[in-house]
């Protein structure tokens, strides 16, 4: 039976998605062609032996429009029959391109293929595709009126998973500093230098290192903070994801063809899964999520030994967190979204590449990563340290 293997995972640094942002400057396809370029000269693949490249980008409109892991290809300068395919699961979109990279290489449709993705939302602001204007709303007055014309909020969904745990503003500010502590952690101790491909940007300098990590942020800062969501609420811009610009890329092969190829995989794609969930809170579901995948590879939370949970939203990964019951030291345990940012579509490739690299440094046997998604959805994957 063929299996999927993970042989390398590589991205850029995250940069800040707002003009003067570190990769503002990049166009996404061609931030996207410099990790498939470096996954490339890492492993020593050639090119012209990849079956697809499986890309995720949650806007795409604009720069990131008409297939952008097809122009990642081209821009890469690999060659033309490597075909390129977009994925969208909103937040979780380069989490599903790994699991259908994975699906492929199981099913023999793929020997080798790439899942990644890409956000430049400096560039791409957030929002631009479902803002309306002249192309109208992302759903009509059939869902207007199954949800009794609820407007859907990532920021108000977040705001009632936070009530529905009873999270105090102060809770949740410090987990956001707790996220921002070992993000700062894990940079000094260059635990991302594996990782992370640096790109030399048009003045010369090189970008390598996480540009949204606040050092020296304490509790009475955050609590100064506005809630726009909810008057007198708890969500801010300090316990919640940044706006970010990066990408990654990991390769994705069987166990045999790696060994014919020379190749040592890091991990195997153990077991993947999606739920949807209730749009109107929108973020719960990683909590089914994480339950149905630990179901399907027969393993118990006891047996994880690092969990990747996106922080969408601080009440996000601390409410995940007190529902599954988790041990709080292994969650993000090089920080996340709200410390090191959250580039959409390529936040779950970063997730799960910063996820294999700590398996692999630490001696992790298993490891779990779940993102929320917009919608009322979520992935969940179970990785094998080998």
């Amino acid at each position: 039976m063929r299996d999927a293997v993970i042989v390398d995972a590589v991205r850029t640094a995250v940069g800040k998605g707002k003009p003067g942002g570190a990769l503002s400057g990049i166009h996404p396809a061609d931030l996207s062609a410099h990790v498939l370029n470096a996954l490339a000269a890492r492993t020593g693949l050639d090119p012209a032996l990849v079956d697809d490249v499986v890309w995720g980008c949650v806007s795409q409109i604009g720069e990131q429009t008409a297939c952008i892991g097809r122009y990642a290809v081209l821009a890469a300068g690999w060659p033309e029959h490597v075909p390129g395919l977009t994925v969208d699961r909103q937040c979780g979109s380069s989490q599903q391109a790994v699991h259908q990279a994975a699906a492929g290489v199981i099913a023999g449709q793929y020997d080798i293929a790439v899942a990644g993705g890409v956000e430049s939302m400096s560039r791409v602001p957030l929002g631009s595709s479902f803002a309306g204007g002249d192309y109208g709303a992302p759903y009509g007055p059939l869902v207007a009126e199954r949800y009794e014309g609820f407007a859907f909020n990532q920021g108000v969904g977040a705001e009632l998973i936070a009530e529905e745990f009873g999270f105090s503003r102060a809770e949740l500010d410090q987990h956001a500093l707790d996220s921002h502590e070992r993000a700062a952690r894990a940079i000094d101790e260059g635990r991302f230098k594996g990782q992370i491909t640096p790109v030399t940007l048009a003045d010369g300098s090189v970008f390598d290192t996480d540009e949204g990590v606040r050092r020296g942020t304490t509790l009475d800062q955050l609590g100064q903070l506005k809630t726009p969501f909810k008057e007198n609420g708890v969500i801010s811009a300090g316990n919640a994801s940044q706006i970010s610009d990066g990408a990654a890329a990991l390769l994705v092969t069987t166990s045999e063809i790696a060994a014919a190829q020379g190749w040592t995989p890091i991990a195997r794609f153990h077991t993947g899964t999606v739920v949807g969930a209730d749009p109107v809170t929108m973020l719960k579901g990683p909590i089914p999520a994480t339950e149905k995948v630990l179901k399907r590879a027969g393993l118990t939370l006891d047996d994880i030994g690092a969990f990747e949970v996106n922080e969408a939203f601080a009440s996000v990964s601390l409410g995940w967190q007190r529902a599954t019951g988790a041990d709080y030291a292994r969650l993000n345990p090089n920080g996340g979204a709200i410390a090191l940012g959250h580039p959409l579509g390529g936040s779950g490739a970063r997730l799960m590449t910063t996820l294999v690299h700590h398996m692999r440094d630490q001696g992790i046997r298993y490891g779990l990563q779940a993102m929320c998604e917009g919608g009322g959805m979520a992935n969940a994957t179970v990785l094998e340290l080998l």
